[in-house]
């Protein structure tokens, strides 16, 4: 198929799949960053509000790269809450446990650091071998799919650690979500009664620290609004977001952004979903 023949069909699909009458912004500009990107878009944004959503090929698979971080820490979260683990529980970092992208580990080795620091690394910096440390106290992989589906997440699976699982090739089904799903995931641990209050407040934290999020979306939305997110970046030029933003005496926004099977560049890709920022706030502001 080629690609005008895929962006007839998207939009097609695309048309009927978003319901809201303020849906074009969005539409349109995933339409376009398809286009222009010859990539392969999703979405899912929820009003926690009122149930309104906008959504986007919404129920194909994408690779979760670094987004699946935020999960991790809440599945975390949430053995602290049953007392199986405590986020003062400390482990040592090792030169064995350092793969690429070490930010914050690299200066911990030969050090006991708590659960909650290398959460807190994870999801400030995307720290890699911090992720598989929080990994390795919810039973790896297994023990993450697991746990979404405890949550009532039938569709997102992680089947290896990093950096393995950043590979997307695209029709592998490892290590993906859909955007509906993890959306919907993230809005039941952060808005929802999924994890205790405390541990709620403790995950919108961590996500609001995000250091390596400001050419995404926060990019495109309006300075006054809050945002707590986790990015993500792989192979097969996905690069991804899911986000609870706060708009100023509004209900909060869930929204799961994900662009795959493309060779544009980093910037290029942040620019698009910031892009796709710019668009939410018309359709929350119009």
């Amino acid at each position: 198929m080629n690609r005008l023949s895929a962006l007839i069909g998207t939009s097609f699909i695309s048309a009927l799949s978003v319901n809201s009458s303020y849906a074009n912004p969005l539409q349109e500009a995933a339409l376009l960053i398809e286009e222009r990107l010859d990539a392969r878009v999703g979405y899912a944004i929820y009003n926690s509000g009122n149930g309104e959503s906008w959504l986007f090929n919404a129920d194909e698979r994408f690779p979760m790269v670094s987004t699946f971080k935020a999960l991790a820490c809440a599945a975390l979260l949430a053995k602290a809450d049953t007392g199986e683990k405590s986020l003062d529980n400390t482990i040592e970092i090792n030169d064995s446990d350092l793969v690429t992208y070490a930010p914050v580990t690299k200066d911990w080795v030969g050090r006991e650091v708590s659960l909650g620091d290398l959460c807190d690394a994870t999801t400030r910096t995307s720290d890699n071998p911090a992720a598989n440390k929080i990994l390795e106290n919810i039973g790896g992989p297994e023990g993450f799919t697991a746990f979404m589906r405890t949550i009532g997440d039938n569709i997102t699976r992680l089947d290896r650690w990093e950096t393995e699982l950043n590979e997307g090739t695209p029709g592998d089904e490892r290590d993906t979500t859909t955007p509906r799903a993890i959306a919907l995931s993230l809005q039941n641990l952060l808005l929802g009664d999924s994890l205790s209050r405390n541990s709620r407040e403790q995950l919108a934290a961590w996500l609001k620290g995000n250091e390596v999020g400001d050419p995404l979306l926060r990019a495109g939305i309006p300075k006054n609004w809050q945002i707590a997110d986790r990015t993500g970046a792989g192979g097969h030029g996905t690069r991804g977001i899911i986000a609870v933003i706060w708009p100023p005496e509004k209900a909060p926004l869930v929204a799961a952004i994900y662009i795959t099977e493309t060779d544009a560049t980093m910037d290029e890709r942040n620019t698009a979903i910031s892009q796709m920022g710019q668009a939410l706030a018309k359709v929350v502001s119009p």
